[in-house]
């Protein structure tokens, strides 16, 4: 096959984004996705998501084996593309792919740092869009991203103060409390220009689960379930926000978590 019309992979789609590629390499993707709807659309939807993966993940990160990171770093061989007398264009994506590597080793499943600030939501379906985000973003969590023991409940609600101010949302501890599941933080992240707020909960039967939430005007909407990357979400929406619940539970169990927290939290 033509190298000129292979699909070009989600790596090669965020290193085009984030203007890693040489001139080459950036005229054959920018040729795909003028020419290929699917190619087009696929960097469309992964330019979109700005959540500060690397952010939410730096305190996990710092304990990752860092000599063993270094030694695997000088074991990937630079690209014969590379231009003399300046840094490999795949040099950054090495970077995350080494810090991904060691936070594996010591047991740690972090996000994807290398997706950058990109265009604004499609009117098409806000909803949909932030939900695919998410989902991507929870997939890679596993249960030793979320060890360690419960914050005690003052720790709690500091963590939840932060809602306040920028998502105009007030929670207490009891509010978000799940039955049966340990909250494990709180953190305010950012899609699209736009705070979103993400519980993170650990389920001693399924693993991680998280609700999320986000500012939203769409109006009120009755709870719906669908299944993203092998879990199940609940998402439904009141006069101000959206929410969604993603676990691995089983859908019937999602939804009856779900609705104890709209119980809590109706306005």
């Amino acid at each position: 096959m033509n190298t000129r019309d292979t699909i070009p992979s989600d790596e090669d789609l965020t290193a085009f984004i984030d203007g890693e590629l040489t001139a080459e390499e950036a005229a054959r993707i920018e040729t795909l996705a003028n020419e290929d709807e699917a190619v087009a659309e696929r960097l469309e939807f992964l330019s979109r998501a700005s959540l500060p993966f690397a952010q939410a993940f730096a305190p996990l990160l710092s304990e990752a084996p860092r000599e063993k990171l270094e030694k695997m770093l000088a074991a990937i061989p630079a690209p014969a593309s590379a231009k003399s007398g300046s840094p490999p264009a795949f040099a950054t994506r090495r970077r995350f792919l080494g810090a991904l590597a060691a936070a594996l080793v010591a047991g740690i499943a972090i996000d994807r740092a290398v997706i950058g600030i990109g265009r604004g939501l499609s009117a098409r379906d806000e909803n949909s869009e932030w939900r695919a985000v998410v989902a991507d973003y929870i997939s890679l969590y596993t249960r030793e991203t979320l060890a360690g023991p419960v914050p005690a409940t003052d720790v709690q609600a500091a963590q939840l103060s932060a809602f306040d101010e920028k998502l105009g949302l007030s929670l207490s501890p009891e509010a978000v409390a799940l039955p049966g599941i340990d909250f494990k933080r709180a953190l305010l992240l950012q899609y699209d220009g736009k705070p979103l707020a993400q519980i993170a909960y650990l389920d001693p039967e399924t693993g991680p689960m998280a609700l999320c939430i986000v500012r939203s005007d769409r109006g009120p909407k009755p709870p719906d379930l669908e299944s993203r990357k092998g879990m199940n979400v609940v998402y439904w929406s009141n006069g101000t926000h959206a929410f969604m619940l993603i676990g691995r539970a089983a859908a019937d169990r999602m939804a009856t978590i779900a609705d104890g927290v709209r119980g809590r939290m109706a306005v």
